[in-house]
């Protein structure tokens, strides 16, 4: 019996949810804890990094832990309810820091609090995406949910993206700390609210032989499927050029672009951002496949945000009174990042069956598994380079304080602080997205011929 309606819904409901969890603690947990909090950058900057790498290796232990499970309810489900009201509790009490803690006490809070965050999301995120071939028939309907659901998680990641400041504003005025503790509050409930539908209404139809692999099963996996590294090494890449501009652009539009209403200019471009990106996955990806094959799409795409980051670069160095000039370049970027996280989950699946023929086995889970660990990887070097970034230019509020009282907080910052802004944020990704291009071209062989001559190869065997 195929998937019904309510069911697809139901569960891309769920990577809406998960997935605006993850966006608020990706890109503004950085800016919560230094520049609204004032923990040091390169503190912060440590803690991202070790507690997402720790995060990355702690997946398959998760897994393992998924698979043994036995219960009236299978063996997904509970996790994933266990795993998504522990995760809300957690993202609420990290965005809620007391106010009586300073200093060490603050570092010690920022890194206890994200690291229990990391590995309740994991405890959440594996059965998730585990949980697929256990309602699922397989084939169309299977890669048709997958991609279904990786769409929905790229729209809670936009929704997000529109709406916390504008919103952290409106619920705390002038106090960003106590905006996002009440943000935070929000999403956690909405997180669980979701999260519990797609429980209620995602039913395991099939008894699943999970496997989860280890770290050892996954390196090894990738380096005897030459087509899984390729594109794991993509992703890397583009990941790291997208959460770098994801954690900067805050502090973009706060010292460098100015003004006193910043956060509404920010806003704006946002909104604008969120919304090419959700039309992207939704509209331009389907269009553009009609007429083209991914990979002159994946071409055009990095083209596209090579470009957008250029012109992004160029106008920074006007007098940028104006943010909607700044959607010039949001246009190509945006555009590029929603379907180029279509066509990496896409790239990646392909080479399943690459490694079936070359291998004589499926590493299907191993490499799914992979593309967790190696996003969340990105993420975490990521944050790291925007840290130093950060640290090296002063920016932050106490760097700041006499502009404080205007709320013009570009007042206070010299122009080589801007211009390292600036380039940190647009050299660094154009440069990783140059190397994905090469790379890319020099080491993926999938096209969909080669696909069509794999499938029929596995059809005769």
């Amino acid at each position: 019996m195929n998937l019904s309606v309510k069911e697809k819904a139901s569960y891309g409901l769920g990577a809406v949810g998960k997935d605006m969890v993850y966006m608020l603690s990706a890109s503004y947990v950085l800016y919560y804890f230094q520049d609204v909090l004032g923990v040091s950058a390169i503190a912060m900057g440590i803690i991202l990094l070790v507690a997402r790498v720790f995060d990355a290796f702690n997946d398959p232990i998760m897994g393992i832990i998924v698979a043994k499970t036995q219960t009236k309810w299978g063996k997904f489900r509970p996790w994933l309810m266990i795993g998504t009201v522990t995760n809300a509790i957690i993202l609420f009490i990290m965005f809620a820091a007391p106010p009586a803690l300073d200093g060490k006490g603050l570092v010690a809070y920022a890194a206890v609090t994200y690291i229990l965050w990391g590995v309740t999301y994991t405890m959440m995120d594996i059965p998730y995406w585990s949980m697929i071939p256990a309602f699922t028939r397989g084939g169309k309907e299977r890669e048709g949910l997958t991609t279904l659901a990786r769409s929905c998680a790229g729209v809670g990641s936009a929704l997000i993206t529109i709406f916390t400041m504008i919103a952290v504003h409106a619920l705390g005025g002038a106090d960003e700390r106590v905006g996002f503790r009440w943000f935070a509050l929000i999403i956690a409930i909405l997180f669980i609210v979701f999260i519990t539908i797609t429980c209620l209404n995602i039913k395991e139809k099939s008894t699943v032989d999970m496997k989860s692999p280890s770290v050892g099963e996954m390196f090894k996996a990738l380096i005897q499927n030459d087509q899984a590294m390729a594109i794991v090494i993509a992703i890397v890449l583009i990941n790291c050029a997208i959460y770098i501009t994801s954690n900067l652009v805050i502090y973009f539009f706060k010292y460098d672009f100015g003004g006193a209403n910043w956060y509404q200019s920010y806003t704006y471009f946002n909104i604008f951002g969120g919304a090419i990106q959700i039309l992207s996955m939704m509209i331009f990806y389907p269009l553009l496949r009609k007429f083209n094959s991914n990979f002159r799409i994946f071409y055009i795409c990095l083209a596209s945000a090579i470009v957008g980051y250029a012109v992004l670069l160029l106008i920074a160095f006007t007098s940028m009174t104006n943010v909607f000039i700044l959607f010039i370049p949001a246009f190509f970027i945006f555009a590029a990042n929603g379907v180029l996280q279509v066509l990496t989950t896409v790239f990646l699946a392909n080479t399943v069956d690459y490694g079936e023929l070359k291998n004589n086995r499926r590493d299907e889970s191993v490499i799914f598994s992979m593309q967790t660990f190696v996003v969340k990887l990105a993420s975490g070097v990521a944050a790291f380079i925007a840290s130093i970034c950060l640290q090296i230019n002063k920016l932050s509020n106490e760097a700041v304080t006499e502009a404080q009282q205007t709320m013009d907080f570009s007042e206070g910052v010299s122009q080589a602080s801007r211009v390292g802004l600036r380039m940190t944020m647009t050299i660094i990704p154009i440069v990783g997205l140059f190397i994905a291009i090469v790379w890319f071209a020099k080491k993926y062989i999938l096209t969909d011929e080669k696909l069509e001559e794999i499938s029929g190869k596995l059809k005769n065997r």
